[in-house]
């Protein structure tokens, strides 16, 4: 699966989640974060967090983003899969995740 259309599942998959959770949906509902993915192997993609909905993942480097992810597709396809856990990635150095704590926090909503 190429990243793009995992990433569009991914945002699906949240909204979709977010829509039958109302715990979910209060918390984020006041939360606006620029998300920006940047892939050592195939470039940038940004994610906007609004009124308790993720947009459609955009090609391109966001604009002043609170969170920014850096991995590679091959990391990222195993976080989402389970087959890696996101603990083992940071300290391994395959995952880096420049954010503040609350947005730290708040990722884990996302996969």
């Amino acid at each position: 699966m190429m990243i793009e259309e995992l990433l569009v599942s991914l945002v699906e998959r949240f909204n979709r989640r977010t829509q039958e959770s109302p715990g979910i949906r209060q918390e984020l509902e006041d939360k606006h974060r620029i998300i920006q993915l940047n892939f050592t192997d195939a470039g940038p993609f940004t994610l906007e967090l609004k009124e308790g909905k993720l947009g459609p993942p955009h090609s391109g480097n966001g604009v002043s983003p609170q969170v920014k992810i850096t991995t590679d597709t091959g990391t990222f396809q195993s976080l989402v899969k389970k087959e890696l856990g996101p603990i083992k990635a940071l300290y391994s150095g395959k995952l880096k995740i420049d954010a503040s704590l609350e947005d730290k926090i708040l990722l884990r909503r996302l996969i």
